[in-house]
């Protein structure tokens, strides 16, 4: 048995949010972003949903507004984290 149509609610918004961000990525190469997509995920708590219009119909603005700027917070941290351990690697 599998369960197909669980997820991760804050998958899609880090997705989101690297995509917006990735301006300023300093030609990361993909393998660099989906570390960065880890390292954000892992700095947010899990919100498994069945269906997101479920809880984007449940939750108020101010509860969507604070997700969002979580996920922008982990984001950016995540990317610093995943720039100077890159560097770091690269002078080895």
């Amino acid at each position: 048995m599998t369960f197909d149509s669980i997820h991760n609610y804050y998958e899609p918004l880090v997705n989101k949010a690297i995509i917006k961000t990735m301006a300023s990525s300093d030609g990361l190469d993909s393998d660099a972003l989906e570390d960065v997509a880890c390292v954000a995920l892992n700095r947010l708590p899990a919100r498994y949903v069945r269906h997101t219009v479920d809880m984007v119909y449940y939750m108020t603005t101010d509860e969507r507004e604070r997700m969002e700027a979580e996920v922008d917070e982990a984001v950016k941290a995540a990317f610093a984290f995943v720039k100077s351990h890159r560097h770091s690697r690269q002078d080895d």
